[in-house]
């Protein structure tokens, strides 16, 4: 049985997953409302559940690999790779820059499907797409749990998340948190 977009709300609010407040974002935007995967990404079960999701989005795409940022995409990334049978990797932060270590690498024409926990302004998936097209490789697609856009982030391939909401983001000098002076919390893996 498929999870629909309020199962997967109230998973997140089960889980404790979705906080509300005042949040520094790692695209350095902040907004009143956070989507904390890692939350919900403990239980094996709402992992399975929800990333089967990604997984049969793309089920008919013919590609190798997996490929996801750490830290968040890992976990969703490793996921959909198990429930589809494919390779997985994952790019990481080397002095600030995306990059892939551990011995990973891409073959030329290789075709690769990038997964994210949650996408605000897309960074690290566009990170991800760049190493991708530097080993001269190709992006199928990308699946994420959560697209906090609203739709608004676009791809040079299909996009499909699980929950796609338009959550409020502001820049540091048009936050009116910050005018409010509510303490700003930053709780993603990612120092800015």
């Amino acid at each position: 049985m498929s999870l629909n977009e309020n199962e997967i709300f109230a998973i997140f609010r089960e889980t404790g997953a979705l906080l509300e407040g005042h949040f520094l974002l790692t695209s350095g935007k902040h907004s009143n409302v956070y989507f904390q995967c890692a939350k919900v990404l403990q239980y094996p079960d709402y992992t399975k559940q929800i990333c089967e999701l990604i997984a049969e989005q793309f089920e008919s795409y013919e590609f190798e690999t997996v490929v996801a940022p750490a830290m968040g995409g890992i976990i969703v990334g490793y996921e959909v790779a198990r429930q589809l049978n494919k390779k997985f990797i994952f790019t990481e932060r080397e002095d600030k820059n995306m990059t892939l270590r551990r011995g990973f690498g891409l073959n030329e024409n290789e075709k690769v499907l990038v997964c994210e926990d949650v996408i605000t302004t897309g960074g690290s998936v566009y990170e991800v797409i760049n190493i991708v097209k530097n080993h001269k490789a190709e992006v199928v697609g990308v699946g994420a749990i959560v697209d906090r856009s609203g739709g608004k982030v676009k791809f040079d391939s299909p996009l499909f998340t699980t929950l796609q909401i338009n959550a409020e983001t502001y820049t540091p000098e048009d936050c009116i948190l910050c005018r409010e002076n509510i303490p700003v919390i930053k709780p993603g893996s990612r120092k800015i």
